[in-house]
C-alpha cells in the first residue's frame, strides 16, 4: 500500500514546525516542505531585533539544524513557488513546471507586506522587510547611518523602527493611526508605546498617511511592512 504523501505550502517557521510535529506523532508518509526562498526555514522576529542590529548570527534564526530534515525525512524544496493549487485533481503545480499529488495539504505561506501605492513608490531605497535578504539589504544601509523612515507603526514597523534608532539613525515613524498598535492594544497602551519611542528620540508622525516619495537617497528610507500585509500566495483564489 503506497503511503499518504503530507504537502506543506511555505519554509516558514510554521510550516517547519508542522512537518517536525507530523514526524513526531508519528506520522510515516512522505512529507514534502515547500519554500519560495532558497533558505531552508527561519524564525522572522531577529529580522527586526537583533539580526537586524548585527547582534546575532544567520544561523540562529533558523528553525532546525542544516541535517534535520533529512534526518527526518522531510522533503525540503527551497527556491520554488507554487503558483497553483487543484483541490479537485488534489495536486500543486510548482513554478518551474513540476506537479505534485497529495493526500493531504497544509497551507503556511504567512503573509507578505503590502506595496506603496503612492507617487514615488518606485524610486530607489524603499525597502521592505519580509525575508532574510530583505533584512540583509537594510542591515548593511542601517551600518551607513542616515535618516530612515519607517512607514507603519505596527509590531514590525515599530520594531524596525527602535533597532534602527539603537544603532544610531535618525528615525521617523509614519501612519494614518493615531498611536502605535492602537488597533491591538486600545489608547492607554498606545499612548505609552509611543511616548517610549518619543524618549529614545523616534520622530512620531501619526494621524498621517504617507501620500509621496520624493527624496532619492538614504534619507527615505522605508520599512512599508507595518503598512499592512495581505495573504503571501501566488496563486488565484479560484484555484485554492
Amino acid at each position: 500500500m503506497t503511503k499518504p504523501t503530507f504537502v506543506i505550502v511555505g519554509a516558514s517557521l510554521a510550516g517547519a514546525k508542522a512537518a517536525e510535529e507530523l514526524r513526531t506523532c508519528g506520522f510515516d508518509g512522505r512529507v514534502v516542505l515547500i519554500g519560495a526562498e532558497p533558505e531552508r526555514p527561519y524564525e522572522r522576529p531577529p529580522l527586526t531585533k537583533d539580526y537586524l542590529r548585527g547582534e546575532s548570527e544567520r544561523d540562529q534564526a533558523h528553525v532546525h539544524p542544516e541535517d534535520f530534515y533529512a534526518q527526518q525525512e522531510i522533503e525540503l524544496v527551497t527556491g520554488v513557488a507554487v503558483t497553483a493549487v487543484e483541490p479537485g485533481r488534489a495536486q500543486v503545480t510548482l513554478d518551474d513546471g513540476r506537479s505534485l499529488g497529495y493526500d493531504r495539504l497544509l497551507l503556511a505561506t504567512g503573509a507578505e507586506p503590502r506595496r506603496l501605492q503612492v507617487p514615488g513608490a518606485g524610486l530607489g531605497g524603499i525597502y521592505y522587510m519580509r525575508t532574510l535578504a530583505d533584512c540583509d539589504l537594510l542591515r548593511e544601509r542601517l551600518v551607513a547611518g542616515g535618516h530612515v523612515v519607517v512607514v507603519g507603526a505596527g509590531w514590525i514597523g515599530s520594531e524596525i523602527a527602535a533597532s534602527a534608532r539603537q544603532r544610531g539613525c535618525e528615525v521617523t515613524v509614519v501612519d494614518p493611526v493615531p498611536l502605535p498598535n492602537q488597533r491591538i492594544f486600545g489608547t492607554e497602551i498606545g499612548t505609552f508605546y509611543r511616548d517610549v519611542h518619543r524618549q529614545h528620540g523616534v520622530t512620531m508622525m501619526l494621524g498621517d498617511g504617507s501620500t509621496r516619495s520624493r527624496a532619492t537617497g538614504w534619507s527615505r528610507e522605508s520599512g512599508p511592512p507595518g503598512a499592512g500585509r495581505s495573504s503571501a500566495t501566488s496563486w488565484s483564489p479560484a484555484s485554492a
